[in-house]
């Protein structure tokens, strides 16, 4: 198959840009050993802050917060003896394994794959490029398999409208990855930060007894959906496709499942349903047992945010294990433990990583550090007179730059929340505020970084209509779509501060009341 490609000597510019990169980010060592670096330069800063006496004032009462020493034999002991602790105490680790258990499932099940190839057949064609985009940035919900899944069936979906398979690939891979953090409903990734700014927030000491929700973006993200579709859209139609040229190659027929996998798939969405309708039982009924009795406004609703996990793992469980029992890929109770015990699998590197970091972000707040650099930083910010809309745009810019090196959203905010969320809570912004602006910059620049694990996975799938592409290639291709997000999504922040409309439920870009006066 041919088609008309790039100049050569455009493709080899940003192939060279991306050696360079490439050869930046193997310097950088596994999240792993990262955390491990940045586990001893807290106990070796820790001891030096110490000994030269670094304080500062509570931004509350003015009692001064001293650097603790991590050296000292009390806190040697204190490391080792509550290294377990800390370990089962980290808050993200029980909410990403429960996810896991139901998405593992459902995808084991068939019905993952089955959903997203259902919806992307019965589109019409003036609408595939928007439903593609739509469907990718949507199918973060199902963690890792829209990425698996999604490019190559809009591949084939293109060539099957006679257009450029590439182009498809494109505008599937820009909405999985690049709009990685937008939904429609909450995922295990909004679980995940949530758990990640809790540990930090408490860790601070700062908001005593505050609850950072699990769905403190949502109403941002829901908007983000929409807007990054028809971005994603117009940089498929207007600059994509037209730099590709047209499609040469043979047209292809998509196949449709069959009338079985059909069955299956509509009992899966009833069931769905039902779950859903079983929801709102839960919360409307009367003395409904996920909504508080005797609290009025958002507090009501607090038991069901707090249950989102279990209810999201169950969402997914649920119609699994009807299509499956349909389709006939689960049999017996054997056959949903082993792929629950997959998907588990699959989570050994991160459990070894949330060690790690459950011991870094636990170190740093015995030392005060955190504090410190969080009430200094904020004064200097205040001082330097910089207002909210630089500091925005300036943590979005940070982390896109970030994200080049290393992909792992929970790795970066893991280290980015414990000094951040409370540096940002001093200067008036939500927890919820700080981690929707972290996660513009965290999902634009994932399409464009070599660093991303499934990057080999397009890169195969590109070749197969372009033996001669290469990573420069999909970073020239996706350049648009980051750039384009990155903009656009922080202009939508921008406005939606200045308006002033909430977040999440109840959760505000801002706290009501500032802690640093």
């Amino acid at each position: 198959m041919s088609s008309d490609v790039p100049p050569t000597s455009s493709r080899g510019l940003a192939a060279r840009l991306l050696d360079q990169v490439e050869r930046l980010g193997n310097r950088l060592p596994e999240p792993i050993t990262l955390f491990a670096v940045l586990c001893l330069i807290v106990v070796i800063v820790s001891a030096i802050a110490a000994a030269l006496g670094v304080q500062v004032p509570h931004p509350k009462d003015g009692t001064p917060i001293l650097a603790v020493s991590l050296l000292t034999p009390a806190n040697v002991q204190r490391m080792f003896t509550e290294a377990v602790h800390n370990f089962t105490g980290f808050a993200p680790l029980g909410l990403v394994l429960v996810t896991m258990i139901g998405m593992g499932v459902a995808e084991g099940s068939g019905l993952v794959a089955a959903a997203l190839r259902g919806v992307a057949t019965h589109v019409p064609r003036a609408l595939l490029t928007a439903a593609i985009v739509f469907i990718g940035v949507n199918a973060n919900i199902a963690a890792d398999a829209g990425i698996v899944v999604l490019p190559p069936l809009a591949a084939l979906l293109f060539m099957a409208a006679g257009r450029h398979p590439l182009a498809g690939i494109a505008a599937g891979f820009a909405g999985v990855a690049g709009g990685f953090s937008a939904n429609l409903l909450p995922s295990s990734l909004d679980a995940l930060l949530a758990g990640l700014s809790q540990s930090a927030l408490d860790a601070s000491q700062l908001l005593p007894g505050y609850h950072v929700q699990v769905t403190g973006n949502w109403f941002f993200l829901v908007a983000s959906t929409f807007l990054l579709t028809l971005v994603g859209t117009w940089v498929t139609e207007v600059l994509v496709e037209p730099r590709l040229g047209p499609w040469r190659g043979e047209a292809v027929a998509i196949e449709r499942g069959s009338a079985q996998e059909g069955r299956a798939l509509s009992a899966a969405m009833l069931t769905a349903l039902l779950c859903l309708i079983g929801y709102t039982a839960l919360c409307l009924a009367p003395e409904a047992p996920l909504r508080a009795v005797g609290v009025a406004g958002v507090d009501s609703w607090k038991p069901l945010f707090d249950s989102i996990v279990v209810l999201v793992m169950l969402l997914f469980l649920v119609p699994g294990l009807v299509y499956g029992a349909v389709v006939g890929s689960i049999r017996s109770d054997r056959d949903v433990a082993r792929m629950a015990g997959d998907a588990m699998a699959t989570m050994g590197t991160y459990i070894v990583l949330s060690f790690v970091a459950a011991q870094f972000v636990n170190w740093f707040a015995w030392s005060n550090l955190a504090t410190i650099l969080a009430v200094r930083g904020a004064h200097l910010l205040r001082d330097l007179g910089l207002d909210g809309t630089m500091l925005m745009i300036g943590l979005v810019i940070a982390t896109s730059i970030l994200n080049l090196f290393t992909s792992s959203a929970s790795a970066k905010w893991a280290t980015f929340a414990p000094v951040f969320i409370p540096m940002f809570l001093l200067l008036g912004f939500s927890p919820e505020g700080t981690q929707v602006i972290y996660r513009i910059g965290d999902s634009s620049t994932n399409i464009i970084t070599p660093l991303l694990p499934y990057m080999p996975f397009i890169l195969t799938a590109v070749r197969r209509y372009d033996p001669k592409a290469g990573i420069g290639t999909i970073i020239a291709l996706m350049m648009p779509y980051a750039m384009g997000f990155l903009v656009s999504w922080t202009m939508l922040l921008l406005v939606w501060d200045r308006l002033g409309w909430p977040i999440g439920p109840g959760i505000g870009l801002h706290l009501a009341q500032r802690i640093l006066r």
